[in-house]
């Protein structure tokens, strides 16, 4: 059973295209600078603003929705285990007995033509070679 790993909170890479910095986003090319103090105070704004709001919703949305999830996940678990994996189960039984009736009527009419056909291609050969002068079409 997996435990909370407090420093490490996405140990299966599940949100790696959402890690957003603000060279991410906002990016100066060579030569179209702005003054010192606007980037470095746009940066402190953009991590500051980003963080902060980010705190508030999961104070505000984290507990109602690990709860609708852990449910949600719950119920699809018992699905799964009580109700799908038994008709599952239940249907493969059945298959197997259709399986052996539809063998034993294909084994019963379609086996001997089967046989047959294949006694008379049998016979057939084939050579590769110039055809004698008088059998020449």
């Amino acid at each position: 059973m997996g435990g909370l790993n407090i420093n490490n909170r996405d140990p299966n890479i599940l949100n790696e295209y959402l890690q957003v910095e603000f060279d991410d986003i906002i990016a100066e090319p060579e030569g179209t600078y702005s003054v010192d103090c606007v980037w470095k105070a746009a940066y402190f704004l953009f991590t500051g603003t980003k963080n902060c709001c980010y705190k508030f919703l999961t104070i505000l949305c984290a507990f109602p929705i690990a709860l609708a999830v852990g449910c949600s996940f719950a119920i699809l678990s018992f699905q799964h285990i009580w109700c799908i994996g038994p008709a599952i189960r239940h249907f493969r039984i059945n298959c197997h007995i259709v399986r052996m009736y539809v063998r034993t009527c294909l084994d019963s009419c379609l086996a001997p033509c089967c046989i047959v056909m294949g006694n008379i291609f049998s016979r057939i050969s084939i050579t590769k070679g110039p055809l004698p002068e008088d059998e020449v079409i």
